[in-house]
């Protein structure tokens, strides 16, 4: 061993896999990177002085006497205000030839905030999507996913929910985007004059898969600092979650470890939970609120990731193409917040509960009615209005193009109801219907 201007360089390797490398060195911590041949490591094991290092590129042409240089410290990320308006890679490098961040260093991956200091949920984060706001109400310090087939513009509606969702910071952990998707981004972004707002930390394709493991603690450990030290309401996008499982698959695989479910890692819960218990209600005002996409394989939610998925999170937004409108919508039979009940009817207008339940409703006699008519059964008078108000409802409402405030939400699914339907087959409360009813009779 020598020691080059402080770091730790050894030259000897014990073991080589088709992953890993193992040499025998001292004062190593775990998580810590390195590099092994110049190639980009970090410590996964420590057994005595026995040390074993997940090459992040793999370790193809790595000789025994490959030089190893300890870097001193885990993955840790610069935090100050200058973080705003940049991207970054999943090293937390700027990677928009902006200058490097100064600021307080801090490792990534730290505890959740202590259960003490948790409040319960209270304050609505509006999207302007209706499918969300009306039918499945975001709350700060919410943990929820899309659930989406890999063909539906799930990244184009993340970045509609940043530009229109009412918060001081939102946060963007992109793993495993196409370069059009990184562009994409960043264009929206930029267009929006929003960049001031908005911090990005990018895995592209073309980028090693187990570098999309660092992404979520990066975002994390920035939605922290402004939730935490500056009292802020922190949005964190991050997408797609189902390739960050596939990047612990390909790490599990290669440390040669029997896989579970799905051939999946048997870490899978507590690596998802790990990520989406970061979202936390402050004392002080501050919040980290986590939407997060996870991509389906053939809409089959009984995958490991999705369905892990489900267990840690408040509800889900499923996202599914509309045969009658052809438009891309919030389904709401499928879609569900948890937390909702916490502001609808405290933070919005008093008639949004029986609105929602009711626009749901006829929505689902709608489909009865649609599946009577492939069966070859005949309509009734009220079977057609509610076929023709599902298009409506579906255009107007849970369609993800929509961008409208929720009082308009409620006064257009009012409007909706007076157009396709009579007062009594409403079932809302007298007063409420005396009161915002937009018909005649």
């Amino acid at each position: 061993m020598t020691n080059k201007a402080f770091q730790r360089i050894y030259t000897q390797l014990e073991a080589i896999t088709k992953a890993t490398v193992s040499l025998k060195a001292q004062g190593v911590s775990n998580d810590e990177l390195a590099t092994v041949a110049g190639r980009l490591a970090q410590v996964v094991k420590i057994k005595g002085d026995l040390i074993t290092l997940q090459v992040f590129s793999g370790t193809d042409g790595i000789a025994t006497d490959a030089e190893v240089i300890f870097f001193g410290e885990p993955p840790a990320l610069n935090v100050s205000d200058e973080l705003s308006g940049r991207f970054f890679n999943a090293y937390g490098e700027p990677i928009d030839n902006g200058p490097k961040v100064e600021g307080e260093r801090r490792y990534i991956g730290g505890p959740s905030v202590n259960p003490y200091k948790r409040r319960q949920p209270s304050q609505l984060i509006p999207t302007g999507i209706a499918g969300i706001d009306l039918n499945n109400t975001l709350v700060s310090g919410q943990k929820i996913p899309f659930f989406a087939d890999p063909d539906q513009p799930y990244n184009q509606v993340m970045a509609s929910v940043a530009l229109r969702a009412d918060v001081d910071k939102i946060i963007l952990g992109g793993m495993g985007l196409s370069n059009d998707d990184y562009l994409y981004f960043k264009q929206m972004f930029e267009n929006a004059g929003a960049l001031d707002k908005i911090i990005s930390f990018v895995n592209t394709t073309d980028q090693p898969p187990v570098e999309r493991l660092l992404i979520p603690d990066m975002a994390l450990t920035a939605a922290e600092y402004f939730a935490v030290d500056k009292n802020q309401k922190v949005l964190v996008l991050l997408t797609d979650m189902t390739l960050y499982a596939d990047a612990l698959c390909i790490v599990s695989n290669r440390m040669d470890q029997i896989p579970s479910k799905d051939s999946m890692p048997g870490s899978l819960y507590s690596d998802l939970a790990k990520i989406y218990e970061k979202a936390v209600q402050l004392p002080d005002g501050g919040s980290i609120t986590i939407i997060a996409v996870t991509t389906l394989n053939n809409g089959d939610i009984t995958h490991a990731i999705p369905d892990n998925t489900g267990y840690i999170t408040e509800g889900q937004l499923y996202l599914r193409t509309d045969t009658d409108t052809g438009k891309v919508i919030i389904d709401p039979f499928r879609s569900l917040s948890r937390l909702k009940q916490l502001v609808i009817g405290k933070q919005t207008r008093e008639d949004h509960s029986q609105v929602m339940n009711t626009g749901v409703r006829l929505y689902a006699d709608a489909a009865n009615a649609k599946t009577k008519l492939e069966n070859g059964f005949d309509l009734s008078d009220y079977d057609m209005r509610c076929l023709n108000y599902a298009k409506d409802y579906s255009n107007r409402l849970l369609a993800i193009d929509v961008n409208i405030k929720i009082e308009e939400m409620l006064d257009t699914a009012w409007e909706l109801f007076a157009k396709h339907f009579k007062k009594a087959e409403l079932g809302i409360k007298q007063e409420l219907v005396d009161k915002y009813w937009k018909g005649n009779d």
